[in-house]
């Protein structure tokens, strides 16, 4: 008995120091958040450069996985050579990325420059007749004369001791804040000329990492664990690539379309607003909306009338790939609804901009599978799996199995 009472205050004690410890823990970070963070970003610039590499690696597998495939069915003696024909297939796949790149940019940068140029060209031509119009129209109203060079003589004062007292100061923060700018667009291309060299590494290693990472999981989990660990993630897997690169084509479709569409028009900056549509179509939901808008006011200012044909031409353009081009391609390969899909839009852009609003559906659909399956598996241990059957078949019903024909038809003739 004294040894059983002893055990229990030696845990209660334990239990105790352990809870006073876990306190005073969370006290110091919830005091130590900013260095906390600001450690956290320090080692996360650090490392830009391999999460550049592992990024490029992770596009790159797969066309290095199948080049190194069809290396092997056409030259049947690097069959026996596996490094040469890895070694080859990184390469190739390394080599046929640049290029593409390189094609669309002396594709496409050309004719935006030419773009932007007949845009700025365009714009004191509009501002006259924009002028001529105002001041005709003025002509035979002396009220709004009056009012208009009130305005006028108020707005030319103000912008005069604006460039008297306030031009130095704002010409300074925009030369730091252009210094600023440089410098993190130095530090990009630098981690991401850094990241090209580290992804070949990667793409060397593809299959040890991938061995070890099984190892590694195996040690620490037990079986069961490990299993489920194991599917979560080639579900992630399949979501993020399926999704990315069936955008990326949708996107790349919608461009070509757009192009086709404008170049039609008599659009002039047809290329300029065909590189901003099939960018700004990656995002998801609101990417439509970014990339018209923006075109539009250019539009409004080199022809009002082409605006108008625009917006018509694009109101029908996301109608096609929201009903015809994106179900063909992407279909509902993430499983998530149109609220959950704006609700990960919203919180992932909020997060990380740009970025997040691209990643941020197929990253909220792995989270969604995880707490679906955490959920599931906790209802069939309490017994409550009738409730899974009842909310599958009200939300979620199996599609109809569809009878052969031979057997329809033998139905009908009986």
């Amino acid at each position: 008995m004294e040894e059983k009472e002893n055990k229990k205050f030696i845990k209660l004690g334990i239990t105790g120091v352990a809870v006073i410890v876990i306190s005073l823990l969370c006290f110091f970070l919830l005091f130590r958040l900013d260095n906390i963070f600001a450690g956290i970003k320090e080692v996360s610039d650090i490392l830009a450069p391999f999460l550049y590499g592992a990024v490029i690696a992770y596009i790159l597998t797969p066309i290095c996985n199948r080049i190194e495939r069809l290396l092997a069915r056409l030259c049947p003696p690097l069959r026996e050579k596996p490094a040469l024909t890895s070694s080859l297939a990184i390469l190739l796949s390394l080599l046929f990325a640049l290029v593409l790149i390189w094609i669309l940019i002396m594709m496409v940068f050309p004719q935006v420059w030419n773009s932007i140029v007949s845009i700025a060209n365009a714009i004191p031509d509009q501002l006259v007749t924009a002028n001529a119009w105002l001041h005709n129209l003025l002509k035979n109203r002396p009220d709004l004369q009056t009012y208009w060079d009130d305005f006028s003589s108020k707005t030319t004062t103000e912008i005069i001791d604006w460039l008297k007292t306030g031009l130095l100061p704002t010409l300074g923060t925009v030369v730091d804040e252009l210094g600023s700018q440089v410098a993190v667009f130095v530090s990009t291309i630098k981690n991401l000329f850094l990241g090209i060299l580290i992804s070949i590494y990667f793409l060397i290693s593809r299959r040890q990492f991938a061995a070890q990472a099984r190892l590694l999981l195996r040690g620490i989990f037990p079986s069961r664990a490990a299993d489920l660990i194991t599917e979560e993630v080639l579900y992630a897997d399949k979501m993020f690539n399926g999704f990315l690169m069936g955008k990326l084509l949708d996107s790349a479709i919608i461009g070509l379309l757009c192009f086709a569409g404008t170049s039609l028009l008599g659009i002039r900056s047809a290329t300029l607003i065909s590189v901003i549509v099939g960018v700004t179509n990656i995002i998801p939901f609101f990417g439509p909306f970014i990339g018209a808008i923006p075109c539009a006011l250019l539009l409004l200012l080199e022809n009002p009338l082409h605006c108008v044909y625009f917006i018509i031409f694009v109101v029908i353009l996301q109608q096609l790939d929201g009903n015809v081009i994106g179900p063909k391609i992407l279909g509902n390969s993430t499983g998530l609804s149109s609220f959950w899909v704006l609700f990960s839009i919203l919180l992932f852009g909020g997060l990380w901009g740009i970025v997040g609003m691209i990643v941020g559906v197929p990253l909220f659909a792995v989270i969604y599978d995880i707490i679906r399956k955490l959920t599931y598996f906790r209802l069939n241990r309490h017994g409550q799996g009738k409730l899974i059957d009842a909310y599958n078949s009200a939300f979620h019903p199996a599609p109809p199995v569809k009878k052969p024909r031979k057997q329809a038809e033998k139905k009908t003739e009986h």
